[in-house]
């Protein structure tokens, strides 16, 4: 069995409430959902039972032959947890030829087969949810509530999976001329490849392979190299549920395995979630080798609040949406535009700020968890320093944090910047960590310009009463998800995950339809069966002179 933590799940907390509403209630707060591990016939890819990483490739959970290593450590702790391998060329070689050598059979696998086969994995997902967030509690270090709002966040999109085939149709039109009919059919790539981030380590996987397996294509797949666990222990699951051998394999690495995925020439597709430098160098690369790209890059999601929102309703908002999994998720509010100033909701700001509960991820009551890595608390404490030295009021401080029994933790306390302006560096750089940036605006027109006028354009959010102002923030904004008194408005997969601008490379975006369409090719069929009477006589339609006889 796993040797993970098994404290057991506390009440959700304030911040995963605030964060998730009506999913916290019907899920996260309602205690275990089942606790029994099940392995496959291979060797369990328990990282802290085997102390390594395993690789997938062809269907076995193998340990790597290489001589480089990367120790995959608690962030609450700094404890090693699992020694993750960077794979040999040679066994990167063998998972994409795996791939290439089970396309041909998977993808005249019927659709309601595969389908059934997401059925099973959705099912045995649930029944491990609890190892799957404990495994992601200690190698990520978000709380237990937050791990589990990881799993169900990617299990969604598994269930949209089971779903898959309406939106593989194609087209058809009868009698495009005489005889002749037009039909479209959507067709899979072949061998598609997912480069994960650290921050969600089950979700992220969850919005990448189930689509494009289910849509006919193998895939191979890159976890983070800081928290692989979870995305091995869901291709356990997946191979159980009865995806077979070489339909997904699991490669492990850094910079070395990424350019191998840019560009070896059997990988048709690319989907990438992470930094914009990673975004942009893998966009470029990879599009340069002809592959087709989906990179979700980084952002700056701001929320415009306006002078007639309910003060203590928004700051709790606000407060959950930028502190809660420790600030780090590329739809976390990060800037938070006052208009009319920031006034009254201030002290609501500071008391549900200060009220957050700052420890390891599976303690009891924990609100805001360890960042990543020692060197993501440093880059978040100079943030905070550089803002300060800029201009910034610094309301409440998390730098320096000392947390009882985790004092080797990477942790940030939540902090609150004021009278921020668009030329610090507080505001310009994605933090990635518990702080919030405020900023003051005189009118909604105001706001809507500064916020237009940030590079990025993932996601924002205006608190208001007014349907008119919000109509008006909906219809101007140039960001691609926008919520209205709802501050992370990630949309279920039935939709797309549609980040604008400078917070997404490609035209055709993650899950959904959109996703369907990244990992398919439209080809389009033109036939032409006249009947006897029809035929005799008839020249090819637009070809008077140039056809011949039919």
């Amino acid at each position: 069995m796993l040797r993970l933590l098994t404290a057991v799940l506390p009440e959700a907390s304030r911040a995963t409430r605030a964060q998730y509403g009506p999913i916290c209630s019907r899920f996260v707060c309602a205690g275990s959902a089942g606790t029994n591990r099940h392995f496959a016939s291979q060797p369990a890819p328990s990282p802290a039972e085997s102390r390594t990483t395993k690789m997938l490739i062809k269907g076995e959970f193998r340990d790597s032959e290489t001589s480089d290593w990367v120790e995959v450590k608690n962030p609450a702790t700094q404890e090693v947890v699992s020694r993750m391998p960077i794979i040999t060329n040679k066994e990167f070689e063998e998972a994409v030829q795996a791939a290439k050598d089970a396309f041909p059979a998977w993808r005249r696998t019927p659709v309601p087969h595969r389908q059934r086969i997401m059925f099973k994995f959705q099912q045995l997902i649930k029944e491990n949810m609890d190892s799957l967030a404990a495994n992601i509690t200690q190698e990520q270090g978000k709380t237990l509530a937050d791990a589990k709002g990881d799993v169900f966040r990617g299990l969604e999109v598994v269930e949209y999976s089971c779903n898959l085939a309406p939106d593989l149709m194609g087209e058809y039109i009868e009698g495009v001329s005489t005889g002749m009919d037009t039909y479209s059919i959507k067709q899979p790539l072949g061998v598609c490849a997912g480069i994960c981030p650290f921050n969600f380590p089950a979700m992220i996987p969850l919005w990448m392979f189930p689509v494009a397996v289910t849509a006919g294509n193998t895939f191979v797949l890159k976890p983070s190299e800081k928290d692989p666990g979870a995305a091995v222990m869901l291709a356990d699951l997946a191979q159980q549920a009865g995806l077979p051998k070489g339909v997904l394999n699991i490669v492990h690495g850094t910079k070395d395995v990424v350019n191998n995925i840019l560009d070896h020439p059997d990988i048709k597709a690319v989907s990438f979630v992470g930094s914009n430098a990673a975004g942009r160098y893998i966009s470029e690369r990879a599009s340069a080798n002809g592959k087709r790209v989906q990179a979700n890059k980084g952002a700056k999601n701001h929320a415009v609040i306006m002078p007639d929102a309910n003060p203590e309703a928004t700051a709790s908002a606000l407060v959950g949406a930028s502190m809660g999994a420790a600030g780090q998720r590329c739809m976390a509010i990060s800037a938070a535009v006052f208009v009319g100033g920031i006034g009254k909701y201030k002290e609501a700001l500071l008391s549900k700020a200060r009220d957050l509960k700052v420890s390891a991820g599976h303690e009891p009551g924990t609100d805001v968890g360890p960042v990543i890595t020692r060197e993501s608390k440093k880059r978040v404490e100079d943030l905070i320093e550089i803002g300060i030295k800029q201009g910034a009021q610094c309301d409440l401080d998390g730098r320096g944090i000392k947390v009882q029994d985790y004092e080797d933790g990477n942790f940030v306390g939540p902090t609150l910047l004021t009278n921020v302006k668009p030329d610090m560096d507080c505001y310009n750089e994605e933090i990635f960590g518990p702080v919030l940036v405020c900023l003051e605006a005189d009118t909604l027109d105001e706001a809507i310009a500064l916020v237009n006028a940030n590079p990025h354009g993932n996601g924002t959010a205006i608190f208001t009463k007014s349907g008119p102002a919000a109509r008006k923030y909906q219809n101007e904004i140039e960001v691609g998800m926008v919520g209205v008194n709802v501050p992370i408005p990630v949309p279920l997969p039935f939709f797309s995950f549609t980040g604008w601008r400078g917070s997404f490379d490609g035209d055709l975006h993650m899950y959904g339809k959109a996703g369907v369409q990244f990992f398919t090719n439209t080809k389009t069929v033109t036939t032409n069966w006249k009947s006897a009477d029809e035929a005799i006589g008839t020249k090819a339609p637009g070809l008077a002179g140039v056809g011949t006889d039919l």
